[in-house]
């Protein structure tokens, strides 16, 4: 049942919604066809198409609760006022806008109506990664650098807002399009970036969440072709994902870049993403999703670690700090000014950020600084370092790197 709630959720509410017209009831129907399926798979087994399954127990109850609801208010006018608009009647396609932009997949359409415009930019993308990609509250806290209790309360107020401004569950027209393209890639790339390094569990990375955002980076291709930062968000998960196989050892160890086996890069994904950077870099300003790619198309391009051109890496991220104010855009830049001008560099740019609230309970921050004191030979500090990093560090190929980096510095076992 885990299984099927990770890897299904996103498609059974997004197919449910369009025939509920509602979120609310959308994700009240899922739920209960979730619980449903747990009774009856229990006593009749696992379905051949889990998805299938579900997705047909959470329509009929959607069908059913819209039927009653609309027998209600013929049979008991006076008591129910009527709503401003019309109401979604079962099985009405909602496949296209007015506009007539056809959009191929239920989740990216319901991704555009999460991402509208009368919701805050936070809560558009909070939201879309709740419902859609089935994110927990607390993957989305870690995502946007805040308390889970915070993010709950986020995604309370977004839902209460569709609900309350009648937010319908629609197509948006051609000419709306652009105005809610960049939260949707903000949710596409987010999603992509908590399966690309779990924030939890024993794997490293979850592949159910890398596929699904590669997926649906392809169809937005497709839907807006001439778009040149969805190129660029392409071109970024494909050239960040062609290294998937070598992050990890055949014992689960984590990789870092350096110790990757790039033979068994994805050639046919650097290819394609390079390809995807210089359409997305042709004329005009280059976008944050555009610049982010360069930078993955220089490290992808390196023949060996050693070949790697940081003083290029380093201006791209300048560029990219000007394009998109990030406080994690300005770590990995203190990351790439260390390999340019050597550790004292990327540290004193690093202490700049320990006074940024933002980064907090943001683990890369120790992580980073752990390995620049590691190499000046300041051990104590970086054991220091390392164990904050430690405390924040959910993902158990990462701890188990952390926990050893930290053994080599104390000249203590690991677990120590």
């Amino acid at each position: 049942m885990a299984d099927a709630h990770r890897r299904e959720w996103a498609f059974v509410l997004a197919a449910t919604a369009r025939v509920a017209g509602d979120l609310d009831l959308a994700e009240e129907c899922v739920q209960d066809a979730y619980v449903s399926a747990l009774e009856a798979w229990s006593r009749q087994g696992v379905p051949r198409n889990p998805g299938a399954w579900l997705t047909t127990a959470a329509r009929h109850r959607a069908i059913d609760v819209l039927r009653r609801d609309t027998t209600l208010r013929r049979k008991l006018p006076l008591l129910v006022e009527p709503d401003e608009a019309a109401p979604h009647q079962p099985g009405d396609p909602a496949g296209a806008g007015e506009g007539g932009v056809m959009i191929p997949d239920d989740r990216l359409r319901l991704i555009f109506t999460c991402c509208h415009p009368a919701l805050a930019r936070e809560a558009q993308v909070a939201l879309t990664l709740r419902l859609v990609c089935g994110l927990s509250t607390a993957e989305i806290a870690q995502a946007f650098l805040v308390s889970e209790p915070t993010m709950a309360a986020r995604v309370t107020r977004a839902k209460k807002k569709i609900s309350g401004a009648r937010i319908a569950y629609r197509v948006p027209a051609a000419p709306e399009l652009p105005d809610r393209l960049d939260a949707v890639l903000t949710v596409v790339h987010l999603l992509y970036t908590t399966g690309h390094t779990a924030p939890g569990g024993g794997h490293l990375v979850r592949d159910d969440l890398v596929d699904r955002a590669i997926g649906l980076a392809r169809m937005l291709c497709l839907l807006m072709p001439d778009e040149p930062e969805i190129r660029g968000l392409l071109a970024l998960l494909l050239l960040t994902d062609a290294r998937r196989a070598t992050r990890c050892a055949p014992d689960g160890r984590l990789l870092l870049l350096e110790e990757q086996d790039r033979s068994r890069w994805d050639r046919a994904a650097i290819d394609e993403g390079t390809a995807l950077v210089r359409a997305a870099l042709r004329g005009g300003r280059p976008g944050r999703f555009a610049l982010q790619a360069a930078i993955a198309a220089v490290h992808a391009q390196a023949p060996a670690y050693g070949d790697t051109d940081w003083r290029q890496i380093l201006g791209l991220y300048d560029l990219l700090a000007r394009a998109w104010t990030s406080p994690v855009v300005a770590l990995n830049r203190a990351v790439a000014l260390a390999m340019a001008e050597g550790p004292e560099a990327g540290l004193a740019a690093l202490a700049h950020l320990e006074r940024d609230d933002r980064l907090a309970g943001y683990r890369y921050l120790p992580a980073a600084q752990a390995d620049l004191l590691r190499r000046l030979g300041r051990t104590e500090e970086a054991a220091q370092a390392y164990r904050r990093a430690l405390e924040l560090t959910a993902n158990q190929p990462e701890r188990e790197f952390i926990a050893h980096r930290l053994a080599e510095v104390t000249g203590s076992p690991p677990g120590r």
